[in-house]
């Protein structure tokens, strides 16, 4: 069975070239190709290129739609187009560009959508992109005659639980099928084969632990002496000919849970751990049998990957964690690292981290402690650092060995929850803009917001939508309720647009001084000078965006700054 699935995915690549026609294999599997170009990451910075597939990238690519409401022309991202250059297609939001498409030709929305890491979209973030989705979809469904067709969802996670449930309140799908469905041999799932360890070697998690000992000492002594004892293996292995088989364990990638608890690390590292490893080697010597298991080492400034750093500085940290000892200068000897590296740290080399405290959760632990090992020829080597005076950190502790045999038991189920009450106060304006902008070519220029009131199809189409996607138990008042809310938020653009112009100035989506534009970021402090309804036009730029930043100047009781608090 695999070898003929495998069989017409070769078939249906090898027609990739051919356009929509009768009896095409494509049609065939729900899928229709035009000429335009065959697939676009979410987070290009052009939306003229309309893709035939949109493949999300987990978290970063999913507050890229947030920009719908704000931007016109990223309603070209599906297809929503009516003319085309040699740099590629235009829609209403530019209506100067381009040449009109001849001989009825039309650009389908995107037909798959590949959503990578599903289990990240959950919780409040999950929560605000399940009502985004409900603007999605409707601009990503396309009608074939009298039947409606809805783009194909492939969703792919290692760690998830209850993803039926999370599937639907999120893409609204009711049926999820498992891809590939189980087959006769549990240890052959057609991605992955399970071999032993002799063959592959397995990664190794190490549990340390002491009683009447804190965390910050035991952390010391941990990293001290593993990094020691990978500079010895590294030694001893310098005259083998070939890639140093020691080298994946000459970084140390450090896993923190808060940024308060690495501030406190990267001190530790900067001064205790660089002062013992410097001499360690000499003084921590094996008696009986002799043996120096330990090498003096001189440590770099320690890197470290977390919110605090810049986007660029996170790529360039990526691009230094790959240097390999030996070969080349700028060498990594500790990373210091939050949640942020549980995905899109694909770096082969790693074979070494220390976990300080248990995550929160085992989907986490597990997506965080993968980053390391992933080089099937070495073992990668996982130490949890766990302090005993907290109950959950102890728990794990006493049952080690059966917690990671047997930890995807262990994966919490997610919550998403896009038509509570205070997701739809937060976002359901910012969807209904979104929809009916791109829905009906006449609401995307800039400067049709005032549009609205002379188009009651789309006001309906897009209550509709809405409406339907929100199952009758799940929103306070039921559906009714929903309907009733979604008409106040129209009526309200409606009020406001002829409020604005009534003087005869000019009002807007976006790009103009407040009061003369529809939306606000919710922080803006113009926002508590408007009317009411206008108030209710918030949208954020990204959908993470839940609370202000609160910016801290550590003073001493005079007043004076204290040297090196930024980490505090």
């Amino acid at each position: 069975m695999r070898h003929a699935l495998h069989q017409e995915l070769l078939r249906l690549h090898a027609e990739r070239d051919r356009t929509d026609e009768p009896g095409d294999p494509l049609r065939q599997h729900g899928l229709r190709l035009q000429r335009q170009p065959g697939a676009a990451r979410a987070d290009r910075r052009r939306a003229d290129l309309p893709p035939a597939a949109r493949l999300p990238d987990s978290h970063p690519t999913v507050d890229k739609f947030a920009s719908l409401p704000w931007v016109g022309e990223t309603g070209a991202f599906f297809g929503h187009v009516d003319r085309h250059d040699a740099n590629g297609f235009y829609g209403a939001a530019e209506p100067r560009e381009g040449r009109p498409l001849g001989n009825g030709w039309s650009l389908d929305p995107p037909n798959l959508i590949i959503q990578d890491e599903l289990h990240l979209i959950a919780g409040p973030l999950g929560t605000v992109a399940g009502l985004y989705e409900a603007a999605i979809d409707q601009l990503a469904t396309r009608k074939v005659g009298e039947q409606r067709v809805r783009p194909k969802i492939v969703a792919s996670t290692a760690t998830v639980r209850r993803a039926a449930a999370q599937i639907e309140a999120l893409f609204d799908r009711p049926a999820t099928q498992i891809f590939p469905p189980p087959g006769l041999d549990r240890e052959d799932s057609f991605f992955a084969r399970t071999v032993p360890s002799p063959k592959d070697p397995a990664r190794l998690y190490l549990g340390i632990a002491a009683q009447g000992r804190g965390p910050k000492l035991v952390y010391l002594r941990a990293l001290t002496t593993l990094l020691a004892a990978a500079q010895a293996a590294y030694d001893a292995a310098a005259a083998s000919t070939g890639a140093n088989p020691a080298d994946p364990y000459m970084t140390a990638l450090c896993y923190f849970n808060a940024l308060r608890e690495l501030g406190g690390a990267r001190r530790i590292v900067e001064d205790e751990v660089r002062d013992r490893v410097g001499r360690y080697g000499a003084q921590r010597r094996r008696l009986d049998p002799p043996d120096a298991p330990f090498a003096d080492r001189t440590l770099k400034e320690p890197l470290e990957l977390t919110s605090r750093v810049t986007t660029d500085e996170v790529a360039f940290a990526k691009q230094r964690l790959e240097a390999v000892f030996g070969r080349d200068a700028d060498t990594i000897d500790v990373a210091l690292a939050t949640n942020m590296i549980s995905v899109g740290l694909d770096i082969t080399r790693l074979g070494l981290m220390l976990v300080q405290g248990q995550p929160k959760t085992a989907a986490e632990y597990i997506q965080a402690t993968s980053r390391v090992g992933r080089d099937h020829h070495r073992s990668g080597l996982v130490v949890a650092v766990l302090n005993l005076h907290k109950p959950r950190d102890r728990m794990h502790f006493e049952q080690f060995g059966h917690f990671h045999r047997t930890f995807y038991r262990a994966v919490e189920a997610t919550s998403v929850t896009p038509c509570a009450a205070r997701a739809l106060d937060r976002a359901l304006a910012a969807v209904i803009v979104a929809a009916a902008r791109h829905v009906d070519p006449t609401l995307t220029p800039n400067a049709a917001v005032t549009e609205l009131k002379h188009q009651s199809t789309t006001r309906i189409a897009v209550r509709d939508a809405i409406v339907a996607r929100a199952p009758d138990r799940a929103v306070a008042g039921g559906r009714a309720a929903l309907a009733a809310q979604v008409d106040e938020l129209l009526d309200a653009w409606i009020s406001t647009a002829d409020a604005q112009t009534a003087s005869g100035n000019a009002f807007v989506y976006a790009r103009k001084q407040s009061p003369q534009r529809l939306l606000h970021m919710p922080l803006d402090r113009e926002v508590a000078n408007l009317d009411p309804a206008h108030q209710w036009f918030t949208a954020n730029r990204s959908m993470r965006d839940v609370e202000p930043s609160v910016i801290l100047k550590v003073r001493d009781p005079r007043g004076h700054v204290i040297a090196n608090a930024d980490d505090v």
